[in-house]
């Protein structure tokens, strides 16, 4: 596909399913998921820096009294797709600004969930994922009934995410509708309260903009990472031109099951996500979250920055995620892109643009024969 301005795709994906709460108590829902993509044009000049890694600013120890820190995000997200130069789309995502009146509970305020599913050999694998997230996180995996989080309630958190994902990946081996070479890479982000989860398996990337500082939430599972490459290598896998087994570009992914092993044997493609969370403040302004097409052109600072100024200019997160997307298309990036958007907090400069100056104008005196020429020119001579 070239890169002309005008509409690539519209879809609308309708989506009804039934949960069941930690009381179980089930309650019907739907929800209905626009994808929506389109170029855009222009662009935007924006200055790139390094970045920091999450373990360079999350703290040992993340449990903080809510009787000490009032702090509430003040959630409300966007998001934008676009095929880009492939010939079809396989990003799939779902957004839930308010997870509570989804599973019918109230016990977390505020809480959201998002996931990204960028898929693959096919769209088979993502679509499934796409149209089964509330089942498989929220009905078949139940999330736990806690009412104060600490140590050892994020430790189960995070046992959720592994069973999630796992649960997630076993599901496609059993669809007999999803192709056993399909696969797609997952991000989910869920906020409970002040606290933010990551987990992901691939290299989808969620960056959390921090007073404008990017912090990476997750690690891209590729195989120029040193940690998954020892991990591939010593399980019997093999690096070829840095992809693994000389055909896939990422070391964890959903699906793909004819490139792994039987139940219950390793494998050096696996579906285990890294779990990565963090106790939002004051000074976490919103959350980016993209596929890889995103990534391969822009650093994590780098659309930090841009997301920001546009942030402050419209304060609007769909609008945002669009302009992501323009900009790694004047970017030349080769894949289909989605990016989510969460906005986190309402501080000045984002909610409303700041009050212009009046004008200063300074007085100044002609000489005289500046001023025979002016008198000249009005004259007409």
């Amino acid at each position: 596909m070239g890169a002309e301005a005008g509409v690539i795709c519209q879809q609308v994906v309708e989506v009804r399913y039934r949960l069941c709460s930690p009381k179980e108590q089930a309650v019907d829902q739907m929800e209905d998921s626009t994808r929506e993509g389109s170029l855009v044009g222009g662009s935007a000049a924006v200055e790139c820096s390094r970045f920091e890694s999450v373990g360079d600013v999350v703290p040992d120890n993340p449990t903080v009294s809510s009787s000490v820190v009032k702090y509430v995000p003040h959630i409300r997200s966007g998001s934008y797709a676009d095929i880009g130069m492939r010939k079809s789309m396989e990003d799939e995502h779902i957004r839930i600004d308010d997870l509570s009146s989804q599973l019918g509970s109230d016990c977390w305020e505020p809480s959201a969930f998002y996931a990204l599913f960028d898929g693959h050999g096919g769209p088979d694998a993502a679509a499934y994922l796409r149209r089964n997230t509330m089942k498989l996180f929220f009905e078949d995996t139940i999330l736990p009934e806690i009412s104060v989080i600490n140590d050892t309630c994020l430790k189960e958190l995070e046992g959720y995410h592994h069973k999630a994902f796992l649960l997630a990946d076993n599901a496609l081996a059993n669809d007999c509708d999803v192709s056993s070479s399909s696969g797609a890479v997952a991000l989910t982000a869920l906020i409970l309260g002040r606290h933010l989860l990551v987990a992901n398996a691939g290299d989808c990337r969620a960056v959390l903009c921090r007073r404008g500082v990017a912090v990476d939430m997750s690690q891209d599972h590729r195989p120029s990472y040193l940690p998954e490459r020892v991990r591939v290598e010593e399980l019997g896998g093999w690096i070829a031109g840095e992809y693994l087994n000389g055909c896939l570009s990422v070391t964890r992914a959903l699906g793909d099951w004819d490139m792994k092993h039987q139940y219950g044997n390793s494998s050096p493609l696996i579906a285990d996500p890294d779990v990565q969370q963090v106790v939002l403040s004051e000074d976490d302004e919103f959350l980016i979250i993209g596929c890889d097409g995103i990534w391969d052109v822009m650093t994590s600072q780098y659309a930090v920055s841009l997301a920001r100024r546009g942030l402050r200019r419209h304060n609007d997160p769909h609008q945002c995620a669009r302009e992501l997307v323009a900009e790694a298309l004047r970017l030349n990036t080769t894949d289909n892109l989605t990016v989510i958007v969460v906005c986190l907090s309402s501080i000045a400069g984002l909610d409303s643009p700041s009050p212009s100056r009046p004008r200063r104008f300074r007085c100044c005196s002609l000489s005289e024969e500046a001023r025979n020429r002016l008198r000249s020119l009005l004259d007409g001579n």
